[in-house]
């Protein structure tokens, strides 16, 4: 997740800077993403994917966006202060072996002039909230090893489970996208 502090940009994802690291944010909000936020959203989405220098096409912000919103399967939470969304979390529940239900947190990002006072560990604590009310056994997530920042806090808030991640591909790669 995006948390960290990595100066990574690609063409077309904005910059943001409105937030001055010298100005205190006063009051944050989090609450579930609405219509209303779409284009504040994809500004931070294209940003946490930038971060993680992942290209996707606009029908890709489209559809996750109408996802969100529908809540099919996935869930958004913003964090905004001043009517500004500057802090995002991407959710999902799921079946779990051994227990009923498991949250995974699969994106967290927050624009970097707003980092470092708490928009992060509150947007974690929101999707918490939100995991015990849906009778979740647990809730877990992913940085990269290198998102230092990110890793700071979430050794402060949550424990390491020490598990190591593998993906398979399901998809041959010399055939293209379809596989």
């Amino acid at each position: 997740m995006g948390e960290g502090a990595h100066e990574r940009r690609m063409p077309g994802v904005p910059h943001f800077g409105a937030l001055t690291r010298s100005r205190s944010v006063t009051h944050i909000e989090v609450q579930p993403l609405t219509a209303s936020d779409r284009g504040q959203w994809e500004a931070l989405a294209r940003a946490y994917k930038a971060f993680y220098l992942t290209e996707l096409p606009d029908s890709a912000y489209e559809g996750t966006w109408q996802r969100l919103l529908r809540r099919e399967g996935i869930c958004g939470l913003g964090a905004s202060t001043e009517g500004r969304l500057i802090g995002i979390a991407h959710f999902l529940f799921h079946a779990s072996i051994w227990s009923p239900r498991a949250c995974y947190l699969e994106d967290l990002f927050v624009e970097p002039a707003a980092r470092g006072r708490g928009v992060a560990r509150m947007l974690i604590e929101a999707v918490a909230e939100r995991a015990r009310a849906e009778g979740a056994g647990r809730l877990y997530w992913l940085t990269h090893e290198t998102n230092a920042t990110a890793r700071a806090l979430y050794d402060k808030v949550a424990a390491r489970s020490g598990f190591v991640e593998y993906e398979f591909p399901l998809v041959n790669p010399s055939a293209g996208p379809a596989g």
